[in-house]
């Protein structure tokens, strides 16, 4: 593999390089497909009924004025992880390019991770019964490839690179567009980006949730 290749990130070692790996999803361009969902589920054996990646159906508006919004969600893989900090028995761990994972030989299926993520990222593995998530795909980025996710993408909504690399593709995209971090008063700082993020849409926490008055159902579909 070369580096004018599209799949390429830029190095065959995540671990222990001078990178911050990070991922910009273009609302834009993103047409609630839900490709990202089953490459994910395809590539990492996701059991059915749970997600690493999946994409909310946001509708806004009364009839007929209205529209549909998506937001694709996973783990946001963030700079200070409030699961890393409440975990007991340290299963919870951030390598040094950023990546958040879970070791299945020391969690212990507690669950406090699962409630201190603001993201509702996290979820028990019904087969290993540990904490699961999405794991930015390190087992291809260390080999050079992008997450899975990211190649799916039908649309390109998705953007994976490193962050402390000025002339990676996400740290140009980031520059030339307005990006926002979903619950950003958290305190987390998520390597996940947002383009293109509606209002109603941010506030939006899962759920059904009264924004203004007017109630607003979200839909996670089964894949």
């Amino acid at each position: 593999m070369n580096k004018n290749d599209e799949y390429y990130t830029g190095g065959q070692k995540g671990a222990g390089r001078n990178v911050r790996w990070g991922m910009v999803i273009d609302l834009r361009r993103c047409i609630g497909c839900h490709s990202c969902s089953i490459h994910c589920k395809t590539e990492n054996e996701v059991p059915v009924g749970v997600y690493r990646a999946w994409v909310k159906y946001v509708d806004n508006g009364t009839y007929p004025d209205v529209r549909r919004n998506f937001l694709p969600r996973l783990c946001n893989h963030c700079e200070h992880p409030m699961c890393y900090r409440v975990c007991p028995t340290k299963a919870t761990y951030k390598r040094d390019d950023g990546a958040v994972l879970i070791d299945n030989d020391k969690c212990i299926g507690c669950r406090s991770c699962i409630t201190a993520c603001p993201y509702d990222a996290r979820f028990i593995n019904p087969v290993t019964k540990t904490a699961d998530k999405c794991t930015f795909c390190v087992h291809r980025v260390d080999k050079g490839l992008i997450p899975s996710c990211v190649q799916g993408c039908i649309g390109r909504a998705r953007i994976f690179g490193d962050l402390n690399d000025p002339n990676s593709e996400i740290s140009r995209y980031l520059a030339k567009n307005q990006a926002k971090q979903l619950n950003p008063a958290t305190g987390n700082e998520p390597s996940v980006f947002y383009i293109g993020l509606d209002e109603s849409v941010e506030e939006e926490r899962g759920g059904v949730t009264s924004v203004a008055g007017v109630q607003r159902e979200v839909r996670k579909e089964a894949i």
